[in-house]
């Protein structure tokens, strides 16, 4: 599987990386809706069989919990170990509220309790989560830096934060990577974001590149219909009307796309990502056995010419009217 420098790192990452969001399970405000750890083990080790070398998590993912899982399925791998890349700065209080911080102390509390659930000595990416509150950003950056300085993680890196951001944060440290939003549903970032990592030597770790799975192929009414009631996506806009519609044939022209390479429509959303010459790897979510075979070929597409301006033609012909 091809691998790329991770921005300023030594780090060589396979272009997908593991997605352990929904491994958090229920009980918290961005579930995915109930989780079991057995599937999100097997998950893991179909993923990292298939040449996968880095997976993604976050503290506030199911309040610890996709840690925890993470942490006791890189224990338990025999194999070579993947990198882990991690976040900071959503923390949590005793009635479960997600509290966002960019102080220092915060941070270091955070950053000592992911090690632990983790089972590492050393975080290989560390990340802020959210620039917020923004007027922290130097704080928490700085904190960042100490941690990389006394051996707690390896690399620092930062995640949605716009450029005038960003330039804040390498003011003070260089950023290793950014870890924007991006898919085809999702290009806000082409205009600013990505000339400037590009520009910048900043690695790029794009999430949500199959929206959230509404571009796998799988998604349909029915299925988006009977979603559990806690599962976040129900209440997102491209779920939804007008945006569905537009959005499902969008899926119809990913499958034409497919069928021409013997790839899935997810893989085809994967590889139209993995193109911008901005990115570094796509972070794709995986939760259950047997769903790695249906992204994994993304590593080895590349759409022609034609495919993209095929892509291009259709939202032009689909101009979304929200008014």
């Amino acid at each position: 599987m091809e691998k790329r420098r991770l921005g300023n790192s030594d780090l060589e990452i396979t272009t997908l990386g593991f997605g352990a969001w929904a491994l958090g399970g229920s009980g918290w405000k961005f579930s995915w809706g109930p989780q079991d750890d057995e599937d999100s083990i097997i998950a893991i080790y179909e993923a990292l069989e298939a040449g996968i070398n880095w997976i993604d998590t976050a503290a506030v993912y199911g309040l610890g919990h996709s840690e925890e899982v993470v942490g006791r399925a890189v224990r338990e791998w025999s194999g070579e170990k993947p990198y882990i890349f991690t976040k900071g700065e959503r923390s949590w209080n005793e009635e479960r509220q997600i509290v966002p911080c960019l102080k220092a102390d915060s941070l270091r509390r955070e950053c000592e309790a992911s090690l632990k659930r983790l089972g590492v000595e050393t975080i290989d990416l560390y990340q802020i989560h959210w620039p917020q509150p923004d007027e922290d950003i130097e704080e928490g950056w700085s904190t960042l830096a100490e941690l990389q300085r006394e051996g707690k993680v390896r690399w620092i890196g930062v995640s949605n934060f716009s450029v005038e951001q960003m330039q804040r944060a390498q003011a003070i440290a260089p950023i290793t990577s950014l870890q924007p939003p991006y898919s085809l549903l999702a290009r806000d970032v082409e205009e600013g974001i990505l000339p400037f990592c590009l520009a910048n030597s900043i690695g790029v770790i794009v999430y949500s590149p199959m929206k959230s799975g509404l571009l796998t192929g799988a998604m349909n009414r029915e299925r988006i219909a009977s979603l559990p009631e806690e599962d976040w996506r129900r209440n997102n806009p491209d779920y939804q009307e007008p945006r569905l519609t537009r959005n499902l044939l969008l899926v119809d022209l990913l499958t034409d796309i497919g069928l021409r390479h013997d790839k899935t429509p997810g893989e085809v959303a994967i590889a139209w990502t993995l193109q911008h010459p901005a990115v570094t790897g796509a972070i794709v979510g995986l939760r259950r056995p047997g769903q790695t075979a249906g992204i994994i070929g993304a590593t080895d597409l590349h759409l022609t010419t034609d495919e993209l301006e095929e892509i291009e033609s259709f939202f032009a012909n689909h101009p979304l009217n929200l008014t």
